[in-house]
C-alpha cells in the first residue's frame, strides 16, 4: 500500500457533472480528489481486506443472535424497549439485508482494524463504484496507469445480483432519502439503478412524502401502498418517530431490515470484543461504565453518530488530542475503543471503507483527512491494484 501522485483528468469535473456526481465539491471544498491515488497489491486486497471483512461480517451476524437472546445485552443497544420485539422478529423471520460498509484502519503492514460498521445507511456508494471505476478506465486509456491495473470494485455487480435474490418476480421497490441532500440522493439513485438492472421497478420519493393510511399501512404521495421500501434513514431515528407504532403492522419489508439496528450502532464494537477477545481485526472496546485498559489512548464514541460527530480522542495520559466540532450526538450513551492511529501517507490519514453485499466483501473506497478524525468533508481518493 502506497500513495501515488497522478495527473488528474483534464475534464474530470465535466465527467462528474454528466454522471450526476454534483457533490464532487461540497461547501466550496473538493470532495473527490484524483490528484492522489492509493496503490495496493492483490495480496493486500485479498488477504488483508476482503477475507477479514467477510469474516468480521459473519461475527456481526453471530453477535446479533447472542444479543437478541439476552435482555441485558439488548438494554445496552440504546434502542426503544417498545420496539425490541419488532427488531427480534425481523431477525427470526430472516429479513434479508442488502449492504453495509466497514471502516478500517490499515497501513499495508499489519492486520486491518475495524473502526466501525456502517451497516444501515452507508453513503459514498456512487463514488466507490461507478465513478471510481470510470477513473480507472480513463487513466489506463491515457497511459497514466499500466494496462494491467485493476481495482477492488465488484460492488455494483454484487448489488444487482443481491437485488434479484431478495426480490424475485420484478416487484416495485420504493427508494427514499431525506429531501435536499445530494449526497444521500446519489447513494439512493445508485441503488435504484442497480435494482432496475436486476429487473425491479424502482420508484423514488423523499421521506417527507411517505404517509400512513387509515389502516396503518405506508403509502406514497399518490396513495399507492408501499410494500417494499429502501430507506436511507437510520433505524435509531426511525424507531423514535411518531409513526414508529405502525412499523410492526405495516406489512412493509424494509431495506435495511430492523435487525440492522443492532449492527449499525457503535454498541456492536464492545459486543464483538466481548464475544471475540483478541481477534486480530478488532480493537478492544467497552461500554463507558465498564473497566478497560487502553495504554495507547482511547476513542470515545456515542452509540449513534455520523461522520465522526461527537467523537473524542484521548492520549495515553487521558488528555484530549482531538474532538469533533459537531456535537449533535453528545447526549447518547458512549463506548470506549482503543485508539489505533490512522497511518499517514504524505500528510493525509486514509480510512478504508470496505463494502459488504449480502454476506461477503465486494469492494472498497478510501477517504482521507489531514486531521485525526474522518469527517463529512474528508476527501474521497481512488485506488488501484498493481502487482
Amino acid at each position: 500500500m502506497e500513495i501515488r501522485h497522478l495527473p488528474p483528468r483534464a475534464t474530470w469535473r465535466e465527467i462528474a457533472e454528466e454522471a450526476g456526481f454534483d457533490f464532487h465539491t461540497m461547501y466550496g471544498e473538493p470532495y473527490w480528489n484524483e490528484a492522489r491515488a492509493y496503490r495496493f497489491s492483490l495480496r493486500e486486497i485479498e488477504e488483508e481486506i476482503e477475507d477479514p471483512v467477510t469474516e468480521l461480517h459473519a461475527l456481526c451476524l453471530d453477535a446479533v443472535g447472542r444479543i437478541l437472546a439476552s435482555e441485558e445485552l439488548m438494554g445496552r443497544m440504546g434502542l426503544p424497549r417498545e420496539h425490541w420485539d419488532y427488531v427480534a422478529q425481523s431477525w427470526r423471520d430472516g429479513d434479508p439485508a442488502l449492504y453495509g460498509r466497514m471502516d478500517l484502519a490499515y497501513d499495508g503492514t499489519g492486520p486491518a482494524k475495524l473502526l466501525e460498521y456502517n451497516a444501515d445507511t452507508p453513503t459514498s456508494l456512487f463514488e466507490s463504484t461507478s465513478f471510481q471505476w470510470r477513473w480507472l478506465e480513463d487513466q489506463i486509456g491515457a497511459g497514466v496507469l499500466p494496462d494491467g491495473a485493476d481495482q477492488f470494485n465488484g460492488t455494483w455487480e454484487a448489488l444487482v445480483a443481491r437485488f434479484a435474490e431478495i426480490f424475485p418476480g420484478a416487484p416495485t421497490v420504493w427508494f427514499t432519502s431525506v429531501a435536499d441532500n445530494s449526497e444521500d440522493y446519489g447513494t439512493v439513485e445508485t441503488l435504484a439503478w442497480a435494482a432496475k438492472e436486476a429487473g425491479i421497478n424502482p420508484v423514488y420519493l423523499t421521506l417527507d412524502r411517505l404517509g400512513i393510511t387509515p389502516e396503518g399501512r405506508f403509502a406514497d404521495a399518490e396513495g399507492w401502498p408501499v410494500r417494499y421500501l429502501f430507506k436511507l434513514y437510520p433505524w435509531e431515528n426511525l424507531l423514535r418517530e411518531p409513526f414508529a407504532e405502525h412499523l410492526a403492522g405495516s406489512g412493509c419489508t424494509f431495506l435495511e431490515p430492523p435487525w440492522k439496528a443492532l449492527v449499525s450502532n457503535k454498541a456492536i464494537l464492545p459486543m464483538l470484543w466481548r464475544f471475540n477477545p483478541g481477534h486480530p481485526n478488532l480493537l478492544p472496546a467497552v461500554f463507558e461504565d465498564e473497566p478497560g485498559d487502553f495504554p495507547d489512548g482511547v476513542v470515545i464514541k456515542p452509540l449513534f453518530s455520523r461522520e465522526g460527530a461527537s467523537l473524542r480522542i484521548l492520549d495515553s495520559f487521558g488528555q484530549e488530542i482531538a474532538a469533533s466540532a459537531e456535537r449533535d450526538y453528545d447526549a447518547w450513551p458512549k463506548i470506549r475503543q482503543a485508539y489505533h492511529p490512522l497511518p499517514v501517507f504524505d500528510g493525509k490519514r486514509p480510512v478504508i471503507g470496505a463494502w459488504v453485499v449480502g454476506e461477503r466483501c465486494t469492494g472498497m473506497g478510501l477517504r482521507e483527512d489531514a486531521g485525526l478524525i474522518t469527517q463529512n468533508l474528508s476527501q474521497f481518493v481512488p485506488h488501484y491494484i498493481e502487482g
